[in-house]
C-alpha cells in the first residue's frame, strides 16, 4: 500500500478553494490513502461574534494562545464542523472518492492534562479550560485506510479523565501524520508561503524554522511552525505550507517546504 498523505485544510481557507483544487485531491486520493484534518477557526466565528472577542483566546504562563473552550464552545465546534463535513465530503464523493468522518475524541486523539493558569489581562487565574496536549493517536480507529477512500478528522480529543477536549488542528494533523507513517503532511493555509523579514521562503530546514518560530513567528503560523517541527520529529519526510493545489506544493512549485536535515 502506497504511503497517506495528510492534508490540514485551515478553516478560515475552505471557501476559498476552488473546484480545480478539489479536482487535484481527488487525483491524488484515488491513487494514496488521504487523511484530512479541519479546522472551524472562520465558521465558529461567523456562527457567533463571541469568538471574535480577544477574550475567546486564552495565553497561558507559558505564552502559547488557546481558545477559552467549555462545554458549550465543545457544542458548537461540533455544529459548525458538521456543516464543514458535509461540505468537504459532498465535494470528494463527487469525484469519486468515498469519505469517513471521525472524531478524534472517538478514541484516535489522546490528550493530557491541559495548563489551568491561564492570562487575563495582566492577572495570572486560574480556568478551567477544555483544552489539553496531544498524548497518542491510535490509528487503529482508520481501518479503512486506502487509496479511493479518504477519511475526515475533526480535531477532537479525549482526556485521561474520559472529558472530551479541544486541541489544535495543525499538531493533530502533525501527529496523525506520524501515527500512520505519512511522509508528507500539506498544511493548506490562506497564505502562499512563511514569510521571514517580509520575503517568502521556499525551502527551510526544521532547525531554522523553529529559530525563526521562537523569535519571530507570530498567532497562526508559529503554532504551524511547531506542528511542523513536531511531524518531522515522528518520521514525516517534509511538511509543507501553502494555499496551492496539493499536487503543486508537494512538487515544491509554491509553497514552504519544510525538512528534517539541512539542505545540502
Amino acid at each position: 500500500m502506497s504511503r497517506p498523505i495528510v492534508v490540514k485544510l485551515g478553516g478560515s481557507c475552505l471557501d476559498d478553494l476552488a473546484g480545480e483544487w478539489w479536482n487535484d485531491l481527488a487525483v491524488h486520493a484515488a491513487d494514496h490513502p488521504l487523511i484530512l484534518v479541519h479546522g472551524w477557526s472562520k465558521p465558529l466565528r461567523e456562527l457567533s461574534s463571541r469568538y471574535s472577542d480577544p477574550s475567546a483566546i486564552l495565553r497561558d504562563r507559558y505564552g502559547n494562545q488557546s481558545r477559552w473552550t467549555t462545554p458549550d464552545v465543545l457544542d458548537d465546534i461540533k455544529t459548525v464542523s458538521t456543516v464543514m463535513a458535509d461540505d468537504v465530503i459532498a465535494r470528494l464523493e463527487h469525484r469519486g472518492i468515498t469519505v469517513e468522518r471521525v472524531l478524534g475524541s472517538d478514541g484516535l486523539v489522546h490528550a493530557g492534562q491541559g495548563e489551568r493558569w491561564w492570562w487575563q489581562g495582566k492577572q495570572l487565574v486560574e480556568l478551567e479550560n477544555l483544552v489539553g496536549p496531544i498524548t497518542k493517536v491510535d490509528a487503529s480507529v482508520l481501518k479503512n485506510l486506502r487509496a479511493g477512500h479518504a477519511y475526515l478528522v475533526t480535531p477532537l480529543a479525549r482526556n485521561e479523565a474520559g472529558q472530551e477536549v479541544n486541541t489544535d488542528a495543525d499538531r493533530a494533523a502533525a501527529a496523525i501524520a506520524g501515527a500512520v507513517g505519512a511522509d508528507d503532511l500539506v498544511l493548506v493555509t490562506d497564505v502562499s508561503h512563511l514569510l521571514i523579514d517580509d520575503e517568502p521562503v521556499a525551502r527551510i530546514d526544521a532547525e531554522a524554522a523553529a529559530a525563526f518560530r521562537d523569535r519571530g513567528a507570530r498567532g497562526g503560523m508559529r503554532k504551524k511552525l511547531r506542528a511542523a517541527g513536531e511531524a518531522l520529529e515522528h518520521g514525516v519526510r517534509e511538511v509543507v505550507i501553502g494555499s496551492a493545489p496539493v499536487s503543486d506544493l508537494l512538487a515544491g512549485r509554491t509553497g514552504t517546504v519544510i525538512t528534517r536535515d539541512k539542505e545540502q
